[in-house]
């Protein structure tokens, strides 16, 4: 059983407060989302949320943290140990996975890269992208030098349109408003990118 939130630790509030967010980004807008209501979501007052962070945007940037220390982990085990395609596949499934699990998520994440202001939370949005880009080029320059990828195509775009592939995917899930049809999108994309990077056999 899931302790009260009034009686958790310090830690454990802090993670509380994250992921009610997330949850609540799956059922409104994340700027509609107040300090107010979270508290009342966790059963508190705003005076008790706000003893471990101090506005809003101190949240949204947990929230990112949180965002990339789980998903990330999670592609670093899914890709373990597999050639570049295999690893390539995985981290897209792992990805969609995560993001069925964790429907706020996009939103909050495509909602502070589109702030015009360098905001904390951004900054660990752009950091977090960063980071992931830097993963999927290292497997594609593995799969270059195993001679299973095409040694003219550049790691770095490869990088990119491959992280491009998974926002489209979550995007026009978000926009039909049905994330049940991603896995099975996700499985058609990866086959026509992986036939642009990809040594005939």
């Amino acid at each position: 059983m899931v302790e009260h939130a009034q009686h958790l630790s310090r830690e454990k509030r802090q993670e509380h407060t994250v992921e009610t967010m997330i949850q609540m980004a799956s059922e409104h807008s994340p700027d509609e989302i107040t300090t107010t209501a979270i508290a009342k979501r966790m059963g508190l007052s705003q005076g008790a949320l706000f003893k471990h962070f101090p506005n809003k945007d101190a949240m949204l940037k947990a929230v990112m943290v949180w965002v990339a220390d789980r998903l990330l982990n999670r592609i670093d085990r899914a890709v373990q140990g597999k050639e570049a395609l295999p690893a390539l596949e995985a981290a897209l499934m792992t990805h969609i996975e995560f993001v069925l699990n964790n429907p706020g998520v996009p939103r909050i994440l495509f909602g502070e890269l589109q702030r015009s202001k360098m905001t904390p939370a951004k900054q660990m949005a752009n950091t977090l992208m960063m980071r992931y880009a830097e993963k999927m080029k290292n497997i594609v320059e593995q799969g270059q030098q195993a001679g299973q990828l095409h040694a003219d195509v550049d790691a770095a775009s490869a990088a990119t349109m491959f992280i491009g592939m998974v926002q489209g995917l979550v995007m026009q899930s978000m926009l039909t408003g049905s994330l049940k049809e991603m896995p099975s999108q996700a499985k058609l994309a990866f086959k026509i990118y992986q036939r642009g990077i990809e040594v005939a056999s």
